[in-house]
């Protein structure tokens, strides 16, 4: 059954008349006839009494509401996806990391909430994996997260990489480990450890920083806000590594201190390497890149987080050096 079909069948119904009906549709007689023909003969019975007018026959009668319903669903499906291409979009969906939501978006949405105020969007701070998991799902349409090219590796999946950032050591202001200015790796195998929950990039990025160096990782809290993270901190001798940019808040509390971690040392004589760093990306999909709205979101976040990326990271970086 070919949608022509049901609407050669609409245009006899409506007008009682093939010849009637092939102008109203732009085509022959013969081909209505054909058309409708071909229709009969997929369901078995026939659809009009041919007299002077084209009446419906009882099975016509009973098909006429259904097709009237495919060619209006029809009609509408193909609408919303041209609506869709045009832009008019009522939603969009981004799921972000938190020290995105914090610092980077705000200057983005508020340039896109100008460009699409009939547009709607919903901003979500979830944890890189479980970001990446709702952009597949559909639940999403971009995602703002630590790499991770074991979730990104697909075809349809389009990644640009947005910053890379260093992962320093948060503490107490009276923690032991303030002596150091930058804190050797073995050191911090000494303390236990705050990390993020499981489906967090950085509570990967940490144990496989440990494993790399045959160290011993005591972590013994797991959260998933940074307030709770300074929170526990602040009140005794665990540690957390987090990246540069969830430590803002810390360097303006006289209560916590933050210092870099020492590069590790090379055989060859080479400069030393950081030690750990962090790549965050900008994540949707083929499809997603063709609507309007979306395309240009993503545009904006290519523009603007780098900026404010440089910009937070050299607030940072002058706020540590002061920093006692």
């Amino acid at each position: 059954m070919r949608l022509e079909q049901l609407q050669a069948f609409l245009a006899v119904a409506e007008t009682g008349s093939f010849q009637q009906a092939a102008r109203e549709c732009g085509v022959t007689q013969s081909t209505i006839s054909r058309q409708i023909q071909g229709l009969e003969a997929e369901l078995g019975l026939p659809l009009f009494h041919r007299t002077a007018r084209a009446t419906l026959t009882l099975g016509g009668d009973r098909f006429l509401f259904r097709a009237r319903k495919i060619c209006h669903e029809w009609k509408t499906a193909t609408q919303e996806l041209s609506d869709l291409l045009d832009g008019k979009q009522p939603e969009l969906c981004v799921a972000a990391i938190h020290s995105v939501c914090a610092h980077y978006l705000p200057p983005v949405l508020q340039r896109f909430c100008q460009d699409y105020p009939n547009v709607q969007l919903r901003v979500t701070a979830l944890g890189s994996d479980r970001a990446l998991k709702v952009l597949k799902d559909g639940l999403v349409d971009l995602a703002i997260v630590m790499n991770n090219r074991y979730l990104t590796a697909s075809a349809e999946m389009v990644t640009e990489q947005l910053y890379d950032e260093p992962i320093e050591v948060l503490m107490a202001a009276d923690h032991p480990l303030t002596k150091y200015t930058l804190v050797p790796m073995d050191a911090l195998t000494c303390y236990p450890h705050v990390i993020f929950k499981d489906g967090y990039g950085m509570q990967r990025l940490v144990q496989d920083l440990f494993s790399r160096q045959s160290g011993t990782l005591n972590a013994s809290l797991e959260l998933n806000s940074l307030d709770a993270f300074r929170g526990v901190v602040r009140q005794g001798h665990l540690i957390s590594l987090l990246p540069r940019s969830a430590l803002v808040e810390a360097l303006g509390d006289p209560t916590l201190a933050v210092r870099s971690i020492a590069a590790a040392a090379t055989e060859n004589g080479s400069p030393p390497k950081q030690t750990l760093t962090r790549q965050v990306v900008l994540v949707t999909t083929q499809d997603r890149l063709q609507i309007p709205p979306i395309r240009s979101f993503y545009n904006m976040v290519l523009e603007l987080i780098p900026t404010c990326h440089t910009t937070v990271q050299e607030t940072v970086g002058i706020t540590s050096a002061i920093a006692p």
